[in-house]
């Protein structure tokens, strides 16, 4: 099923042709209204004007994550306050999130491109959707939600956490969709098999899955064991959210990138040259139809290929591949970024440890677990045990509040932990992601 049958078989001239009116216009509208933009446009020499072709998009300045904290939170507006009906925050440092605001046009496309991706995936209005990502400020349950809605299906906004309960709601609905992280599918699946409930024998068919790495392998124990087809979806927050690209049941072979509003490149990470199709690099996105923030060149740090081969399906739109990895230190637990640097500005203000520390990642029963691992200093070593229990809790509960994420903390003794000649290892990721 197609939601915009023209626009998704555009021909490869026609949506060329709208992409540029719309880089033209977006460059216009952030030169004009955005000082951000306007500054960097003349600190490289170029003005909207100057934009004759999609070729010169490699002309304009990058953006990146940072550049959203330092106008944290409405410095690359480039609308009027009034025009805002909504903001999402993916997270940031401590106390300072990265902010995003949406106007009802921007929230329309949102729901659209969400739409095109779930009715890729075979996703109809007689289908119930089981809505398992976080909602809130978190942009992945309210785009799938929005995406469900705008096809007319019946909606489960469970949300995350209560696996129990989730098990037997999935049960009691008939749910025939289940959106959510896929090590989160995989809890569901082991819990409900210690309650009795075989996700065979469910209505269950389809799962869409993302927010954090997966492989294939993955995939393909998913399916098996849950009796569905596992879907791919991709999206960040500061672009628009989940729904910039989704796989096609048709092909399963890389995710339709919608291009009538985002413009991807690939590009070499430390160079910053564009990339051929089918090179993989880092990708990067324009936002062309977006009112609230749009984002010239954006970073994503992901990285993939774009393939721009026909696809059986009939959609016109370029797929990127499966994401590889990422081109900086930021960790996707369960869904949630967190930066290694965030939990060290927790810990460094906590009287009584070191400076020493180190993060464990591990894959338990399907689900993502990070311990701290964080030395204390010699004095607070020799206090009473109680306290250093009252230390690992209180921090457990603070990285809780400013993350999102839970952690299992480790105080350990002075000089217990490897030290290191050049750049100390404070990541040790033993989840096997391959």
């Amino acid at each position: 099923m197609l939601i915009n049958p023209k626009m998704e078989t555009l021909p490869r001239d026609e949506l060329e042709s709208l992409q540029l009116r719309r880089l033209q216009n977006v460059c216009a509208r952030v030169y004009a209204n955005v000082p951000f933009y306007r500054k960097r446009f003349d600190e490289v020499g170029i003005k909207p004007d100057d934009i004759h072709s999609l070729d010169d998009l490699k002309r304009l300045p990058f953006t990146e994550k940072q550049d959203l904290r330092d106008n944290f939170p409405f410095g690359l507006c480039a609308v009027p306050r009034e025009h805002i009906t909504r903001v999402q925050a993916s997270s940031g440092t401590t106390g300072k999130a990265v902010a995003l605001s949406y106007t009802q046009r921007d929230l329309d496309n949102w729901k659209e491109c969400a739409a095109r991706g779930m009715a890729s995936c075979g996703i109809t209005r007689q289908d119930t959707v089981h809505v398992a990502y976080g909602y809130g400020l978190f942009t992945g349950g309210l785009g799938m939600h929005g995406g469900a809605d705008y096809i007319g299906a019946m909606v489960v906004p469970a949300s995350g956490g209560a696996t129990r309960r989730q098990v037997h709601l999935l049960q009691d609905f008939g749910s025939t969709v289940l959106c959510c992280t896929p090590s989160f599918a995989m809890h569901l699946y082991e819990v409900g098999m210690e309650e009795g409930i075989d996700f065979k024998e469910l209505p269950l068919r389809l799962g869409i899955f993302g927010a954090e790495p997966w492989s294939e392998a993955m995939r393909r124990e998913m399916e098996e064991k849950l009796g569905i087809d596992a879907m791919n979806v991709y999206g960040l927050s500061e672009i628009m959210g989940p729904g910039v690209a989704m796989e096609c049941i048709h092909a399963k072979q890389g995710l339709h990138l919608w291009e009538d509003h985002f413009i991807p490149e690939i590009i070499d990470p430390v160079t910053g040259e564009n990339l051929p199709a089918g090179e993989q690099g880092e990708l990067v996105i324009t936002t062309i139809t977006k009112e609230g923030v749009p984002l010239i060149r954006y970073r994503t740090r992901d990285l993939t290929s774009i393939d721009d081969t026909p696809c059986s399906c009939g959609r016109t739109h370029v797929r990127i591949t499966r994401i590889a990895g990422r081109t900086d230190d930021m960790l996707i637990i369960r869904g949630v970024n967190v930066f290694p640097q965030q939990i060290e500005e927790i810990l460094m203000s906590s009287k009584g440890l070191s400076p020493n520390y180190q993060l464990i990642i591990e894959r338990e029963k399907d689900l993502d677990t990070l311990e701290v691992r964080v030395e204390v200093n010699s004095d607070l070593f020799a206090d009473e045990v109680r306290r250093i229990q009252d230390l690992e809790k209180n921090l457990q509960k603070t990285i809780k509040e400013y993350l999102g994420v839970t952690t299992r903390i480790r105080l350990m003794e002075p000089n217990s932990l490897e030290r290191f000649s050049g750049k100390a290892q404070r990541v040790i990721d033993k989840r096997n992601l391959a």
